[in-house]
């Protein structure tokens, strides 16, 4: 394989401007450069200077720009599939941010607001997505969709910082930023302009808006309203539009450029067309006015510079291609000149010294291939249709035209000695024409099966070589075009060029198994010895010459942004020049030395023109194929890059399956078994994971030990031989690192959604849980310098680098990195943003920019080849790192360069570390097992340290299992001692003087599987596939000895008397071995399968069984050694067995579930009954089959899920150990399915076996692939209660004494039932939200249906048409009271409408929904139906927030200062409800909070400080969601729990830890980062463990970690952290729905239910801060049961909700009550009637109740318990008021006192609608049956019926007496209105007759005057109600959707303009005009709610 080139390339100039699909692109910066793109590459431009500077750090074609509004810094943004915007200096050219989410297909547009803090940009979606960045930061701020239409141009408004304006296909959006909330309104043309395409917007003073139209027009913009239109300010579309200090520029297809001062008043026309630069058809697509100078970009590509002064003499700055496709090339023979010709139809000679155009020439067609001949005077053109043309150079006169072909000519050359043209076509020939003979063809060469791609000729002009399609590379010979075959001939062949892609000399550019089509071009410099290529990917390539091997290393070149159609070397053999083929740009490089030297000399091709300041390397490196140069892999580095780290089961997915499995397998009324009192402890590990871990080991600022071993973070005291464990990890942890101040771990994990833990040290809590940006696992972690960030490397494919705001869990940039596994990560300690990754054959050097990262390879050179680096580190200079290579070596760089190695090992160097301080120096550790100690300079070992058990010194702890282990890991600690991990588990720790000693150690790589505990001592033996036996001593906490097998072991015993020990091997032997020697006894094989199981008999000992895999059972005889019997019969592998206590009877379980037993020595099967098996006493039990085990067996699980048990000695504990790294405990014999048990975490994956100690105090367990051997202690009852107390300080500690989770899913439930609380739990929100069904069923269709279908529906009320006299009013207008002492009011026309009043508190759901907003107690918030109500509480006034569009379920005030006056509301919704936070005062919203819940929100609260927000969803998991509502980021979300979860709150000291509530559980939760951790309730420890678990609703908060939670039972637990420490018994007599903490002196109110008719004594309490006093406060509330279900309190005052929709304001110390809300309680509203002479109106409800209300007073007058109502009305005169029920009946009614006058019930079902004839003698009473009865008003009993409607078609819904009262008008569920006379009830059919009607009232929904109101798409809901104003002019409607609209009358014409009302939730159920028409009020169904509208005119 052929090395890297030894020169490299520089971009010297790239020639082009991308102006198609872009405008305004080309801008000035503050140095008056010139700023623009081509392909994917970002230019500076001096004009004066004439240099370029690049930005190349986009991978596609740039397509948007915009600069910084200090003009320094530019935003670019790309194409691609996952684009990018990138933030970079234009001075510098260095990325300062990297914005990589959100969109897709590309970033069309940017804009930086006025700050330059805010970028907005469009993707290039389908839906245009529009994004706010903080792009500092590179965080979203909002997002939504921008527009199903192209969007064009997007900006801040300079004026107003929350104003975006975007534009393009027929439409402009105004767009309002709020917090993270974006939210449009569509720009209103009127009449004043024609809906067109605008390309631009720019802004004017006051607000104005100017946007550049498709026609030519400027349209000028007042808000989002257009004022006024500028006409054919260009003829033809404006393209451009910007603004600056002196005014206006705008450009457009006209080709002119117009100025325009600051008031937008022209100045001057430049007509780029008439100016020596112009041409006909010159468009102008980009303008930027600075000072006096004007820059104008070009649709063809050029770049003008226009002079104030000069207006007609522009300069032309950039010249380049435009759109289509451009491929041909070619090089000047004789000077530093090439041509390029292009789909756009121009032919192109550029200077390269001058860098310009010098020449240009416009084709006729399209061009594909172009060549210069021998001395440069003829230039031949290829075009597309099969043609070529020949010119003069000095002129581009055309001298000759042929077309002999009818394909595509892509490759044309001239002969070397200029007699002979060959041209090559996709017609599949090459032709050969005489130049001397006028380009007479002479020979055509054939022989190739596909098109022609390239060829060549060679030097004497005698033959072409050709390359095709076919990847064919044929000879022929010259002219003739004979194919020349003989090899030795072709081999003598000195080629003039090679630019074919194919033979043998290139070879190496193709990678292996590469498609032949993917390099376009190839160039070969003979000089130089380099080849250059250019391909399909955007990359030129340079590779040394010849290349004849296959994979050759290469350095690449990055810039063009899709492929590279062409490359050639000028005459100087110095400069390349390659082509982009859709990005049309020619990219010139210069050749330069490895010490950056131009190879020709300085100044070789500038001819006096400066050079470009900036040669930029544009990421040349090695290739991505493995290096010649690199040495092969060591067998420990490769073995670690083989392991697999998949996980195809989720551990959470899993257990929340098994616990749904266990509730539907679980038989019906089978209880499981109690769990047992006793626990576990983690005492112990042994082991130290170092077999594919780097730098995992590391001294804590205690002098601790920190290491991690299976799912452990192990915390080592070296002195007291102890630890302590952080156990919140599921699966293997991979990593660890130290925070610099070495108190604060992070460790990272495998899995398929791994996560990493940021601990402390000391107390072991969780500080930070980093998730969901990693698939695998999470292979390196490091913290930076300052401690602040942390970088991560996951185990993806791409091994993406993550780095974190580890204590926010924010991702703050990521990338990816290499698809080869990375070893390590290191910060430069130096630098807050630089790190370094090293892994195979890598290393890089990394830049944090923004939310991405930028990187660079590190440059081997010459001083070393390429290896594959291990670790990495930095010492005292920011500048210099150091790594360390497979080679043994220590690479010393300097930036990222190499500039020097050391020799340290023999072998893989896989440590080195950097220890500061007084006497700094480096420590290295490699596969040689030494350790070795450098200076500070790296220059000199100043030690080396032999890891040896002879070198070990004293308080050693064990025994190296072999000398010179591989060392992995290494470090320095203060003390000059240095840690040591070794490849085989050893943790040692090397003295300054040189003594060692062993601190702990375990099994290196391979499963462990053989554990066995001695019989009288606490000792223990484990067996592994390491294939050594260790013995441990457990009060000693070590290896006491080990001994190396012969095979991989995998089980072993211990005999009754300790004096042996068996070990089965994988390959069918055992061995027997004396225990204290380990010398082995004997040997035996009689299997061929691995040995499972080994036992020797009890006392005496006499029998060894020994299972195997061949389903064999052999009994051996201990003292023969030979065997005596065999078990046969198991129809499957054995997997455990046991001895009985006699020894002559064998219990065997196999892979087949059987359980077999049988009689010793001889191997007989026995038949044991069911009742025997427990009985008998058994030497031990290991076995899982079995009635005593069925409960240890989880749901959906085989027989390998668990893997052994063990049975304490005293036979009351039985110990498993599963497949899901699980240690459990249940109690014996664990009868019956699914035993409750308690579990243990440690292990990382599946449990392979357990075993009891001697005497019971401890257990172990050792993991299979995680090779640990854990040591639990055993604690009873009583050190349970002493553990628990201590762990209650640490709440996320790992190190609890018992950190299990009892597996309690018990069903009970503490204390009886309440109807309240279980009407709650069952609340289906899902039917309530928005866009369902009518409440009222119709039959039927719409009115606007009838109209489609052109039914008789609405032709049977049209009238006939008729010329006589006019037509009589169809309504009365003006009465206002039947009361003609009364004068008429003056009525004036409703023209709209404003909230006033609401009356509703929405209480019967919701809690602790009811907030003061300041410590005076004037100002309240609350909510009703979907609006937030700001009630001044003395003034008796409200102000409204409106911004939910459904029912509003929950509300928060935030209690900080900072923060007052902020609220967050949440609603009800079925996709995605949304949460606003929002200001009381302004009533604006700051925030809008989405993605985390459906269905609704139910519980909101504020963290301490403010800055978080919990919120808790109402889906089938009742998600947890915590926010930075500021931010609107989602922080973390959780499932809350399965059954309803009410309330959630923060500590009020805290903003991480808070509490949730619901059905029967409570839950700590503690905000770690990004993710959220619990612990449920624990009451195990209060009263003896006898209480349940009960529905808690409430919750408040004490000092200390207290926590109060309200019970249904009405008593109150109080929490110490997690565990309950004693209960308020009886609070209250029934649920306590509300507590309430009062921040400033700890007092807590609480609110409760109160049974019994203690006329509300007791519903409200103050309690003290420890809740042991307390003060009643009784509310005279008239319920019998009274439900209080939200308090607040301030200084004084508390504030009290009920469930019956009542606020009431309590006097703290005398008790006095003030009403300040009332409104209907639960049940739908529906009945509403208006006085006919005052402000009052009365309604009637489901919730039993009828009411009169007062406007002006805003109170209600009267209440009536009535029974659930659905109408009511008054009479003409006001004084009677009557009501239908639900029931059927109507009752009548003194207005003034409510009493009954008269009842009747004459129908069964709902009384929909009842109506006083305007006479007051009848009253009309319709009803759901389909019926209307009169009544005659008076007389015996008040009503006497006189007859009813005959023959309506459905339900009642609305009634209209005529004014006469002779006529009542009935609308049905059936969409008719029918007439009948009154009170006979016989229908009126004459149309003519029924227009003739004059109406007292106009209700009725349908008919031809109101056919507007209906919408044409009310499909899901209907028009509920609709009331004609009394001056006859305005219609108002409600409908199923929450809206009241207001219309002109009469509403003829559909879709007609209407305005419409928000507040309402769902259904609005009626609405009235006030008799004077000064206000509306409307209903809400659901909502509950009465709405006062204000009217105005």
């Amino acid at each position: 394989m052929s090395s890297l080139p030894t020169n490299h390339l520089r971009l010297e100039w790239v020639y082009g401007y991308r102006s198609h699909q872009c405008r305004n692109n080309a801008l000035y910066n503050a140095r008056d450069e010139i700023v623009y793109f081509v392909a994917g590459v970002g230019i500076v431009l001096n004009a004066e200077e004439k240099t370029q500077r690049y930005f190349l750090g986009h991978d596609d074609d740039i397509v948007s720009l915009v600069l910084h509004p200090q003009k320094i810094l530019a935003a670019t943004g790309q194409v691609g599939k996952e684009p990018k915007i990138c933030i970079w200096n234009t001075t510098n050219s260095e990325v300062v941010s990297l914005l990589t989410a959100n969109h897709q297909h590309g970033v069309g547009i940017l804009s930086f607001d006025s700050t330059g803090e805010l970028l907005v940009s469009i993707g290039l979606d389908p839906v245009a997505t529009i994004t706010v960045w903080n792009w500092q930061k590179g965080k979203i701020v909002s997002t939504n969709r921008g527009h199903t239409d192209r969007v064009f141009d997007c900006q801040f408004s300079p004026s107003d910082p929350n104003l975006i304006v975007s534009c393009g296909v027929k439409h402009i959006k105004f767009w309002t930023l709020s917090g993270n909330s974006l939210s449009s309104k569509k720009g209103i043309f009127g009449k004043v302009g024609e809906i067109q395409t605008m390309f631009s917007l720019a802004f004017g003073p006051g607000g104005t808006t100017y946007a550049a139209t498709m026609a030519g027009d400027i349209y000028v913009w007042n808000g989002n309203n257009l004022e006024r239109v500028l006409a054919k300010m260009h003829s033809g579309p404006a393209f451009c539009l910007t603004s600056c200090d002196a005014g206006f520029a705008s450009g457009g297809k006209d080709g002119c450029v117009r100025l325009y001062d600051s008031q937008m008043q022209p100045l001057s026309v430049i007509r780029l067309a008439d100016t020596p630069a112009g041409y006909s058809g010159i468009a102008v697509r980009s303008v930027d006015w600075r000072g006096s100078a004007v820059l104008a970009g070009t649709q063809d590509g050029e770049i003008l510079e226009i002079g104030t002064e000069q207006l007609d003499r522009p300069a032309v700055l950039v010249q380049s291609h435009s759109e289509g496709e451009l491929w041909a090339l070619a090089p000047h023979p004789k000077k530093p000149v090439f041509a390029t010709a292009s789909d756009d139809q121009t032919l192109r000679i550029w200077h390269a010294g001058n860098r310009d155009c010098q020449q240009k020439a416009r084709l006729d067609r399209k061009a594909r291939s172009c060549a210069f001949n021998e001395d440069g005077s003829l230039i031949a053109c290829g075009f597309i249709d099969g043609g070529f043309t020949v010119f003069r150079t000095r002129d581009l006169v055309e001298l000759f035209s042929a077309k002999e072909r009818k394909e595509v000519l892509h490759e044309m050359k001239f002969s070397p000695d200029g007699k002979f043209l060959a041209v090559g076509s996709n017609d599949n020939f090459v032709d050969i024409y005489d130049v001397q003979q006028k380009l007479k063809k002479v020979g055509e060469c054939r022989g190739n099966s596909s098109f022609i791609t390239h060829l060549d000729w060679s030097e004497d002009s005698q033959y072409i070589q050709t390359n095709s399609g076919a990847a064919e590379h044929l000879v022929f010979k010259a002219p003739a075009g004979k194919q020349v075959v003989r090899a030795a001939e072709i081999e003598t062949i000195k080629w003039r060029t090679w630019t074919g892609v194919l033979g043998d000399c290139v070879k190496g550019i193709w990678e292996k198994y590469t498609d032949t089509n993917d390099v376009n071009a190839v160039d070969v410099n003979f000089e130089h010895e380099v080849l250059a290529t250019g391909d399909d990917f955007g990359l030129v390539k340079l590779f040394r010459y010849p290349s004849t091997r296959k994979g050759s290393n290469f350095r690449r070149y990055v810039g063009h942004s899709a492929h590279v159609t062409n490359v050639r070397w000028l005459q100087d053999g110095c400069t390349l020049v390659s082509i982009g083929g859709a990005d049309h740009a020619v990219f010139q490089w210069r050749l330069v030395s490895e010490g950056g030297d131009d190879v020709a000399g300085v100044g070789a091709l500038t001819d006096g023109v400066g050079q470009s300041s900036a040669y930029l390397d544009s990421g040349s490196e090695g290739s991505d194929t493995d290096s010649s140069a690199a040495g092969g892999l060591d067998s420990d580095v490769e073995a670690e890059k083989q392991v697999n780290y998949d996980r195809f089961v989720d551990k959470a997915q899993l257990a929340s399956g098994l616990k749904a499995s266990l509730q539907a397998e679980l038989p019906a009324g089978q209880k499981r078994k109690r769990a047992p009192d006793h626990g576990l402890k983690l005492d112990f590990a042994h082991g130290y994971r170092a077999y594919d871990c780097h730098r995992n080991l590391f001294y804590a600022q205690s002098g601790e030990i920190l290491f991690n071993v299976a799912a452990i973070g192990v915390v080592h005291n070296k002195e007291t031989n102890t630890q302590r464990f952080y156990t919140g990890h599921t699966d293997d942890i991979l990593c660890l690192t130290v925070h610099p101040n070495a108190d604060i771990v992070a460790t990272g994990q495998v899995g398929k959604d791994p996560t990493i833990h940021v601990w402390e040290v000391e107390s072991l809590k969780a500080l930070s849980i980093l998730k969901g940006q990693h698939e695998r696992g999470v292979c390196a972690v490091a913290f930076s310098g300052d401690g602040r960030k942390l970088a991560s490397v996951g185990l993806d494919d791409n091994h993406c680098i993550v780095v974190w705001d580890w204590r926010k869990g924010e991702r703050l940039a990521t990338t990816r990195a290499h698809k080869d596994r990375l070893f390590v990560i290191r910060w430069n300690p130096h630098d807050p943003n630089k790190l370094i990754t090293v892994g195979v054959r890598l290393i890089r050097f990394w830049t944090v920019a923004g939310a991405g990262l930028t990187s660079s390879r590190g440059t081997f050179g010459s001083v070393a080849k390429l290896d594959t680096m291990l670790s990495a580190c930095y010492g005292t200079d920011a500048e210099t790192a150091y790594t360390c290579g497979a080679s043994g070596l220590v690479y010393v760089w300097q930036g990222n360069v190499l500039s020097r190695t050391v020799k340290a090992h023999e072998g893989p160097c896989f440590a080195l570390e950097f220890m500061p301080g007084p006497k700094p120096c480096f420590v290295t550790g490699g596969k040689d097992g030494n350790v070795c100690v450098f200076d500070d300079a790296l220059e000199r070992c100043a030690r080396t340290f032999n890891l040896r058990n002879s070198n070990m010194g004293r308080g050693n702890l064990g025994v190296l299992l072999e000398d010179n282990p591989t060392v992995r890991s290494v470090m320095p600690g203060r003390n000059n001692t240095i840690l040591a991990g070794t490849l085989n588990g050893e943790v040692v720790e090397i003295e300054k003087d040189g003594p060692l000693r062993v601190l702990v150690q375990g099994h290196r790589q391979g499963e462990v599987w053989g554990l066995a505990a001695h019989p009288t001592e606490p000792i223990c033996v484990t067996a592994s596939d390491d294939r050594s036996l260790r013995v441990w001593h457990l009060d000693g906490r070590r290896m006491l000895a080990c001994r190396v097998l012969p095979q991989p072991a995998r089980c072993c015993d211990i005999s009754h008397d300790g004096r042996l020990i068996g070990v089965g091997f994988r390959d069918g032997s055992f061995q027997v071995l004396n225990f204290d020697s380990l010398d082995p006894v004997v040997t035996l094989r009689h299997r061929k399968e691995e040995i499972s199981d080994i036992k020797f008999s009890p006392n005496p000992g006499k029998y060894l069984a020994v299972a195997s895999h061949d389903n064999f059972v052999d009994i051996y005889n201990v003292a023969t050694q030979q065997r005596v019997g065999v078990c046969k019969g198991c129809s499957s592998y054995v997997t455990h067995i046991d001895w009985d206590a006699n020894g002559k009877l064998l219990m065997v379980n196999s892979g087949a579930r059987e359980q077999l037993f049988f009689e010793a020595p001889r191997g007989n099967r026995q038949v044991l009954p069911k009742a025997d098996i427990e009985r008998l006493p058994w030497h031990s039990w290991t076995c899982v089959l079995g009635d005593t085990c069925e409960g240890v067996w989880p749901p959906k699980c085989d027989i390998t899920d668990v893997n052994a048990t063990s049975l304490s000695h005293d036979r009351t504990l039985l110990a498993t150990a599963d497949d899901f790294g699980l240690v459990k405990l249940f109690e014996y014999p664990a009868k019956g399915k699914f035993a409750k048990y308690k579990q243990y975490v440690g292990h990382s994956a599946h449990v392979t076996n357990c075993r009891w100690s001697f005497d019971d105090t401890r257990l172990m367990s050792v993991g299979g692939a995680d090779t640990a051997l854990l040591i639990w202690r055993h604690c009873d009852q009583t050190e349970r209660r002493v553990a628990a107390t201590a762990a209650a300080a640490a709440p996320l500690s790992g190190t609890a004494a018992l950190p299990s989770d009892d597996s309690d899913t018990d069903s009970e439930e503490e204390g009886g039932y309440d109807s309240d609380v279980e009407r709650e739990k069952r609340m289906d929100y899902a039917s309530k939200t928005y866009q369902i069904s009518p409440l009222r069923e119709r039959v039927g269709k719409r009115p606007t249906e009838q109209q489609q279908a052109g039914g008789d529906g609405l032709d049977a009320l049209r009238p006939a048409v008729s010329r006589k006299t006019p037509k009589p009013p169809k309504v009365v207008r003006g009465v206002a009271s039947g009361d003609k002492k009364r004068p008429h009011h003056q009525h004036e026309e409703v023209a709209d409408l404003q909230l006033e009043f609401v009356h509703g508190y929405r209480g019967f759901d919701c809690r602790s929904n009811l907030h003061y907003l300041n410590e005076a107690g004037d100002t309240i918030v609350y909510h009703a139906a979907g609006a937030c109500i700001v009630h001044q509480v003395s003034a008796g006034t409200q102000s409204f927030f409106l911004g939910h569009d459904d029912d509003i379920l929950c509300l928060m005030v935030n209690r900080v200062p900072k923060f007052a006056g902020v609220v967050a509301s949440a609603q009800i919704g079925s996709a995605d409800p949304p949460i606003l936070v929002w200001s009381s005062r302004t009533l604006a919203t700051l925030a809008t909070l989405r993605g985390a819940h459906s269905v609704g929100v139910c519980s909101l609260d504020f963290s301490a400080s403010g800055k978080h927000l919990v919120s808790v969803g109402l889906d089938s998991q009742h998600t947890i969601a915590v926010w930075r509502w500021q931010e609107g980021q989602l922080v973390t979300t959780c499932g809350g729990n399965s059954q309803r979860v009410f309330r959630a709150e923060f500590r009020p000291d805290s903003d991480s830890q808070f509490v949730s509530v619901g059905v029967k559980h409570v839950k700590f939760w503690t905000l770690a980062g990004s993710q959220l951790v619990h612990r449920r309730g624990q009451l195990s420890g209060y009263a003896d463990g006898n209480l349940r678990m009960t529905t808690m609703l409430s919750i408040a908060f004490a000092h200390n970690g207290v926590t109060y939670t309200g019970a249904m039972s009405g008593d109150v637990f109080v929490w110490q952290e997690h565990r309950l420490i004693r209960l308020v018994e009886k609070a209250h007599q029934g649920p306590v729905f509300s507590l309430y903490t009062t921040l400033k002196d700890g007092l807590i109110v609480s609110g409760g239910k109160e049974k019994g008719g203690k006329s509300g004594g007791g519903l409200v309490k103050l309690w003290d801060q420890e809740m042991k006093r307390c003060r009643e406060y009784n509310l005279n509330l008239s319920d019998k049961t009274a439900v209080i279900k939200s308090v607040c309190r301030v200084r004084g005052k508390i504030l009290v909700g009920t469930k019956e929709s009542e606020i009431i304001e309590v006097g703290e110390k005398d008790g006095a009550l003030t009403q300040v809300a009332r409104g209907h309680g639960e049940g739908e509203l529906w009945g509403l009637a208006v006085h006919p002479g005052a402000r009052q109106f009365a309604t009637a409800s489901d919730d039993g109740t009828c009411r009169i209300w007062d406007i002006g007073k805003k109170t209600m007058l009267h209440k009536l318990h009535s029974g659930p109502a659905r109408s009511v009305a008054f009479s003409q005169n006001g004084e009677m008021l009557a009501a239908g029920l639900k029931n059927g009946s109507v009752l009548l009614l003194n207005t003034a006192s409510l009493k009954l006058i008269g009842k009747r019930r004459d129908r069964g079902s709902v009384v929909s609608d009842v109506r006083f004839s305007p006479d007051s003698k009848l009253l009309a009473v319709g009803s759901a049956e389909g019926a209307v009865d009169f009544y005659q008003v008076g007389g015996p009993g008040g009503l006497s019926r006189l007859g009813y409607c005959k023959g309506l078609e459905a339900a009642v819904l609305q009634t209209d007496f005529s004014a006469d009262s002779a006529y009542l008008k009935v609308t049905s569920a059936s969409y008719t209105a029918q007439v009948f006379t009154a009170p006979a009830g016989e229908p009126v059919t004459d149309p003519n007759f029924m227009e003739s009607i004059t109406w007292q009232t106009w209700t009725s929904i349908v008919g031809p005057e109101v056919l507007g109101i209906w919408p044409k798409s009310a499909t899901k809901g209907d028009i509920n109600c609709a009331h004609l104003c009394h001056c006859g002019a305005a219609m108002a409607t409600g409908d199923d959707f929450g809206n009241v609209k207001l219309f002109a009358f009469p509403v003829t014409e559909p879709e007609v303009q209407h305005k419409t009302y928000f507040g309402h939730s769902a259904h609005v159920t009626n609405v009235r005009f006030t008799y004077d028409d000064s206000y509306l009020v409307s209903v809400g169904g659901d909502d509950c709610c009465v709405f006062v509208w204000k009217c105005k005119p």
